[in-house]
């Protein structure tokens, strides 16, 4: 083998490692889940707003609870759908809650 046959290889190694680190970053899994120990007050809210009690985002390697805050729908009538987690077979994953129209 040519020394610039193995070089090519290894960068479509490297390549094809790397695009398939990056699928793999769009769902993350824990085995344990977080549980939500935040007790929270909740201040009065905008007319119209919706307030996001559980809400989890993944931060510098584990998932952070980022609850507690008063959200308003994109457009008039829209609901908020709450988020949550699902078992499945790698692992527990937060699902974002999102809005849909009623």
């Amino acid at each position: 083998m040519s020394k610039k046959y193995v070089v090519k290889l290894m960068f479509l190694v490297m390549v094809l490692a790397g695009a398939g680190s990056l699928s793999a970053s769009a769902q993350v899994y824990v085995t344990v889940r977080p549980e939500w120990h935040r007790v929270e007050r909740r201040p009065v809210g905008p007319r119209g707003s919706v307030w996001v009690e559980e809400d989890w985002e993944y931060r510098g390697g584990r998932y952070v609870a980022v609850g507690g805050h008063w959200v308003a729908p994109p457009h008039p009538g829209w609901v908020w759908i709450p988020g949550r987690w699902v078992h499945e077979r790698r692992g527990y994953q937060w699902i974002p809650g999102r809005w849909r129209r009623r």
